[in-house]
């Protein structure tokens, strides 16, 4: 499902295509092509930092690096998905202290036991969806619960209903 958005300075013109580093100006193309740098970026040492709107940032740089020269940069227009907006530009950097002020402290997280971290994480990670501060950013894998899980210890058991 594409994005909604007001005028995007980050697209092609005429299109809802980002502009990218490797000049793909097909989506389609694009979606496929960004996955393999995203995913070795991922698989490289993260930069290191605390569970924080600044780390989240260089995250998102280290992975997107690749491909979009804006990348770890907060968005700067409207967009909205499915009928729904996400949180406005101005607004970003308040919403996302309030939710890294929510994630606590790794001391904190480590008390949880694995039922009880996993709801804590997916609460953050549907909050920063919710917020979605960056024009670009892919759903999965999100980052932030094994950036957290890394300074917890334990792996995080996962049950369906």
């Amino acid at each position: 499902m594409a994005y909604v958005a007001e005028f995007d300075p980050l697209c092609y013109p005429g299109t809802t295509v980002l502009i990218n580093l490797l000049d793909i100006r097909d989506q389609t193309e694009l979606d496929e092509v960004e996955l393999a740098p995203f995913l070795t970026r991922a698989d490289e040492p993260l930069p290191a930092g605390e569970l924080d709107y600044p780390h989240y940032r260089s995250l998102h740089r280290h992975l997107f690096q690749d491909v979009y020269a804006w990348a770890g940069q907060p968005r700067t227009i409207r967009i909205g998905k499915g009928g729904s907006w996400f949180c406005y530009p101005e607004h970003i950097a308040t919403e996302m202290a309030r939710v890294f002020g929510e994630l606590g402290n790794p001391d904190r997280l480590a008390d949880l036991d694995s039922v009880g971290f996993s709801g804590h994480a997916a609460h953050i990670v549907a909050e920063i969806n919710a917020v979605h501060p960056f024009r670009r950013q892919r759903p999965n894998p999100t980052h932030l619960p094994r950036d957290a899980r890394r300074a917890r210890g334990p792996d995080i058991q996962c049950r369906h209903p």
